[in-house]
């Protein structure tokens, strides 16, 4: 044991000698260039810059042809005893089908869309979706902060509504008042999908970025999960000066990392040392199961759109309810890995139909599901090693860690890519879709994390 002990100590002073190299070699400013992602040639003349009112819409004709490919699906039997072990269960995906085709309202659903502002811009050669919500009320004298809230897959920017009003209209006289911005990912719902090759996270940060600028804010918050978290952080990296803080609640070490290596050999007999809580130990370990066999188990879908989107994606572009079957299982197994064992994946414990339906609904309507899923190409295929990985963030961070989320980031290798970390919070519940899940809990986080830092900066 004395012997692994100090194995394990010489090892972690080499860490820590080759992070202090690292950090003072870090002080890089991370830039990106404008790019052209519309159809041909960048034209010359200026960009229109204008901002147009936008509002979803449906016709007879689109819910028409809808309820055509509904009703021509061919079924096809689960295994016995299988519940969503082997993906969707089909006695269940049934269920769902028929409830789309019968009882759910996709033109009220549409008006409960447009509950809220939308609005189209052109950044770049492709139009920017987002949803935009300023406080009905402000105490006098006081301003609401500015917040974008950025979606990931296969979410939409309609994850955001539970949380939305929590933000914009507080309860507490003493908590903070949002102006929230919510895009849609270009590719994804209602932004135009790139037509060029290369579009990555960075690119989608750039994007965003400018779109704030657009709408006025010298100085913003920015909140993400899944690719969401990856956009902010970049978000953040590329305009340190005016992204105010970095909130995210899907935060994956950085590759690379030696520490996480070397906590991961030894983290589990000398936990302390690498800064360990016992809950990280549990969520950590053991590391076959947790790591590697849920990793090969859970990652299918990532090496298909990683290589080859437009295969697959062809047919759940034809298929509403192969779309839904795809989807929707990620809403199944991301919100808590243990619902696979359930018959109805335990899709309704924490969401309503009408929800889920309307998400699938945005990838349906939009014809979005093959560009949103060349988003995992364009990120993966330039590898993993691209200089925004190997940077840390400057901005004051707030991690909100869900226990039911695809992986499990131990504050100590936060530190390691956040250096401003003002707050780490080990949340009650919840999953991967954390603000359409536990809205209430995602607001709270985000309040506690933007009070900490608006106090700081007023010091």
């Amino acid at each position: 044991m004395y012997t692994e002990l100090a194995l394990a100590l010489g090892l972690g002073a080499v860490v820590a000698l080759v992070a202090v190299i690292f950090q003072k070699k870090s002080k890089i400013v991370l830039e990106a260039q404008d790019g052209w992602w519309g159809v041909g040639a960048c034209p010359q003349e200026p960009e229109d810059d204008s901002i147009r009112p936008f509002k979803v819409e449906t016709t007879s004709g689109e819910i028409e042809d809808l309820n055509l490919r509904l009703d021509q699906t061919r079924s096809f039997p689960s295994l016995e005893d299988s519940q969503f072990n082997y993906g969707f269960n089909s006695k269940y995906l049934e269920k769902v089908v028929s409830y789309w085709r019968n009882d759910f309202s996709w033109r009220k659903q549409v008006d409960k869309l447009n509950k809220y502002p939308h609005f189209k811009t052109k950044i770049e050669g492709i139009d920017i979706h987002y949803v935009h919500v300023k406080p009905k009320r402000l105490a006098e004298g006081t301003r609401a902060v500015p917040l974008m809230m950025v979606h990931g897959w296969p979410g939409s920017f309609y994850e955001f509504y539970g949380i939305i009003p929590l933000l914009t209209e507080p309860s507490s006289p003493d908590d903070i008042t949002f102006e929230i911005i919510c895009p849609s990912i270009p590719g994804y719902g209602f932004s135009e999908a790139p037509h060029k090759k290369g579009f990555d996270g960075l690119c989608a940060a750039h994007i965003f970025n400018k779109l704030m600028k657009r709408l006025g804010f010298d100085q913003y918050y920015v909140q993400g999960g899944d690719w969401g978290s990856l956009i902010t952080t970049n978000m953040a990296q590329l305009e340190p000066n005016a992204v105010k803080g970095l909130h995210v609640n899907f935060a994956p070490p950085g590759k690379g990392a030696l520490l996480m290596i070397m906590s991961l050999l030894f983290g589990r007999r000398f936990p302390k040392l690498f800064g360990f809580t016992e809950y990280d130990v549990k969520q950590l370990f053991p590391i076959m199961e947790k790591l590697v066999v849920d990793s090969i188990r859970e990652t299918g879908y990532m090496h298909i759109q990683a290589t080859k989107p437009d295969t697959a994606g062809r047919a759940l572009n034809d298929s509403p309810v192969g779309l839904a079957a795809y989807i929707l299982e990620k809403f199944s197994t991301w919100t808590d890995n243990e619902f696979k064992n359930l018959d109805d994946g335990g899709l309704e414990r924490k969401f309503s139909l009408d929800d889920l339906l309307t998400n699938v609904m945005i990838y349906w309507t939009s014809r979005s599901i093959i560009s949103s899923m060349r988003f995992y190409k364009e990120n993966f295929s330039k590898g993993m090693n691209q200089l925004h990985a190997k940077l840390p963030v400057y901005v004051p961070t707030g991690v909100a860690c869900f226990p039911n989320e695809l992986k499990h980031s131990p504050k100590s290798w936060v530190e390691q890519k956040y250096y401003k970390l003002k707050t780490y919070t080990q949340m009650a519940r919840g999953g991967h879709f954390a603000a359409m899940e536990e809205p209430q809990l995602l607001a709270e986080d985000v309040q506690n994390f933007v009070k900490i830092v608006e106090k700081s900066k007023k010091k």
